[in-house]
């Protein structure tokens, strides 16, 4: 269960505080049984706390991994795993210890990851490892050329050398399991993405199946890939949040994280070797997760692009900044007036959602940076404005609202100094490039389909710079029923 902590006395003196660790709870740490790729805070704000949550938790630790760097795995290993989770409302803070994460690791450790996954007792695997790692092309494949698959596959096969991708050290760890004779094992995709258990089958199918075939055959029958939609929004955390947590705690944590207190998690797939009770801490298992992710993809993921690029162009650090601005907002509420045209009414309760956006992306306390959210454009649209853009377009309708999210990421991909794609080269290359063209090269990027369609290309250039205008104009210039964008 997890820790309450109460306000110390006016007395604690900062010099006197002792570090976080596991000193500070009785309880023991649980057996590892999950095991997590892509340590952050968004997984410790999220499924390590449902983890917390559940009541079985004192049966279900967590071993979390790193991505690129181990900073996270070494600072969370001096406190024990221990961190402090800083629930933000209006309203003010709370604090809870969260000690789900029993073993933090440097994700280049990867004989440690496949003695992890290969022991009998581990039971679920989840990532956190960002829409770009899946490393899946336009045809829904893994991208077995981009170089840095290309380099992790000619390792493996040569049977050395540490892979550097998360497909990689994944597909190695399975393959420990299956020489162990573990049995079955479930694979949760955490990220973004449409689909994402089927998305995380195709990365690791591809990588299995370009470096060994029966390997790919053994985790065809034996992993489950579990489809997820997880929200909960968590700014990175600052020296600030740091010294609050010691301040109003009593302890020094020099890896707290921040969240609203606001979260949801919908879970659809098996799991062959069992699972925490996540239901405890009020996850939702269901049979069709599809309505679930479109909401959560389109309505939540697909405004916070919008607003990051948007935002940035009209000068704004954060989604309330960016919100309070009339334009931005507007380009918001017609998106989401696109969105819900092509979602079940019922039990998604759309105009109840629509609501709690709002007042979470209005929670100024909650400082949500643009440029953490307009990272990785080109993979993000994909699934955030393509299917919106397409649907309508389908139903007779312009999808202007949605080319603007699309129109907006041109803009900013040509106007800020740092400009964060997996495609950055080839988005660079196309910036060189005018008009027409220019646009017709940078939606190539984001859909094939679309790029070839002259209709869609010349809505989306006349959109373009429709944030660049001072902050008076008036929301009405991005009305989507203009006739001129139809």
């Amino acid at each position: 269960m997890s820790t309450e902590l109460r306000v110390p006395s006016a007395a604690a003196s900062a010099a006197a505080l002792p570090q976080l660790d596991r000193a500070l709870r009785a309880e023991p740490k649980a057996p590892v049984r999950i095991v997590h790729l892509g340590l952050g805070a968004f997984h410790r704000s999220h499924q390590a706390w449902y983890t917390q949550q559940a009541g079985d938790a004192a049966e279900w630790g967590i071993a979390a991994f790193t991505g690129r760097r181990p900073d996270a795995a070494a600072a969370l290993a001096e406190q024990g795993g221990l961190y402090t989770l800083v629930e933000r409302a209006d309203t003010g803070d709370s604090f809870t210890v969260v000690g789900s994460i029993v073993e933090a690791v440097d994700g280049a450790d990867v004989q440690r990851l496949a003695e992890l996954v290969a022991a009998p007792g581990t039971a679920v695997v989840t990532l956190t490892i960002t829409e770009a790692a899946y490393g899946l092309g336009a045809d829904g494949r893994l991208d077995t050329a981009a170089p840095e698959v290309a380099t992790d596959l000619a390792l493996l096969g040569s049977g050395g050398g540490t892979p550097a991708t998360p497909l990689g050290r994944l597909v190695l760890a399975l393959g420990a399991r299956r020489d162990a004779g573990s049995g079955p094992i479930a694979v949760v995709c955490c990220d973004n993405l449409s689909n994402n258990g089927a998305v995380a089958r195709q990365a690791v199918a591809g990588f299995a199946g370009a470096l060994d075939a029966g390997l790919a055959a053994w985790i065809d029958v034996n992993v489950s890939f579990v489809s997820t939609s997880v929200d909960r929004i968590t700014p990175r955390t600052t020296d600030e949040d740091i010294a609050e947590v010691q301040g109003a705690c009593g302890y020094r944590d020099n890896l707290p994280v921040v969240a609203e207190p606001f979260s949801s998690w919908v879970l659809s797939g098996g799991f062959p070797a069992g699972r925490p009770r996540w239901e405890d801490a009020g996850a939702l298992v269901v049979a069709d997760i599809k309505p679930y992710e479109n909401r959560k993809l389109w309505l939540l993921n697909g405004a916070h692009s919008l607003l990051a690029y948007a935002g940035q162009l009209r000068g704004h650090r954060t989604v309330a900044e960016a919100l309070s601005d009339p334009l931005c907002r507007q380009a918001v509420e017609s998106f989401w007036d696109e969105a819900e045209a092509n979602l079940p009414a019922g039990e998604l309760q759309i105009p109840a959602y629509r609501a709690a956006l709002l007042a979470r992306f209005s929670n100024a306390r909650i400082a949500h940076n643009l440029s953490q959210i307009a990272m990785d454009g080109s993979t993000k649209l994909r699934v955030r404005a393509v299917p919106v853009l397409q649907a309508e377009r389908a139903a007779g309708r312009s999808g202007a609202a949605a080319a603007l999210m699309i129109s907006a990421w041109m803009d900013c991909s040509a106007a800020l100094t740092e400009f964060q794609d997996p495609l950055a080269d080839a988005v660079d290359a196309a910036n060189l490039l005018t008009d027409t063209n220019r646009t017709r090269a940078l939606l190539a990027l984001v859909d094939p389909i679309l790029a070839a369609n002259d209709s869609v290309v010349h809505l989306i250039r006349s959109l373009q710079g429709s944030f660049d205008k001072p902050p008076s104009t008036s929301a009405e210039a991005l009305d989507p029923s203009r006739k001129d964008l139809q």
